[in-house]
């Protein structure tokens, strides 16, 4: 759970350059995408063990409502049986009265711990919700920026060809914000292929030199 908690804010708090950073992302609305799903069902399930959690308060609950029953039957039977000199009864109901004595205590300890678990993970289900929202408001802006920019880019290509030229640069940067990912990632393959092969290009001088 805390290592996905990272994850979402790192997701929506993260200028996009960062999260494209690893190799192997080579596009920043994909990227976040696979974010956002990842988000969405993890959210999903969490909130199946938050509801889980509830329906296991609800079941304590029903124990202690039952079990505070028995205390008030065996503590009645108990005076009953003490008043009418049933010592084997009494000590029976004395047996009873202090287990069930026992048993509510204990719920009612349970059934407080499991309340303050249960309003902690709605507040973080909550805060899980948002962050995917957030994460989604995100993504429309980048879908913004890139859409506006291209469009800029086509008009101005007619109504204004020196005006898109100045913005040439600006439009490279959003359209190249892809593309380079990818070549990047390939040069960083190709430069240890090479390396690879330098290294055994030496390695047999090496031993050619020996045997010579």
């Amino acid at each position: 759970m805390a290592s996905l908690w990272e994850r979402l804010k790192f997701a929506v708090a993260t200028d996009v350059d960062a999260l494209v950073s690893k190799k192997e992302q080579k596009n920043p609305l994909a990227v976040l995408n696979r974010y956002i799903v990842e988000a969405e069902k993890q959210t999903e399930e969490t909130g199946k063990w938050v509801e889980r959690q509830a329906k296991l308060n609800s079941k304590f609950e029903k124990e202690l409502a039952e079990a505070s029953a028995m205390l008030d039957k065996r503590q009645s039977q108990l005076e009953l049986a003490q008043n009418s000199g049933e010592s084997d009864l009494s000590a029976f109901a004395e047996m009873e009265v202090a287990a069930y004595s026992n048993r509510v205590a204990e719920l009612e300890q349970t059934i407080a711990e499991n309340l303050a678990e249960l309003t902690g993970l709605e507040q973080r289900y909550e805060e899980m919700k948002h962050k995917v929202k957030d994460m989604k408001v995100r993504q429309l802006q980048l879908m913004g920026k890139e859409n506006a920019t291209r469009a800029h880019h086509q008009m101005d290509k007619v109504l204004n060809p020196q005006l898109a030229a100045e913005r040439l640069g600006s439009y490279d940067d959003m359209a190249s914000y892809i593309k380079t990912l990818g070549s990047k990632v390939e040069e960083e393959h190709e430069r240890s292929a090479m390396e690879r092969r330098l290294e055994a290009l030496e390695k047999n001088s090496a031993q050619q030199k020996e045997i010579g």
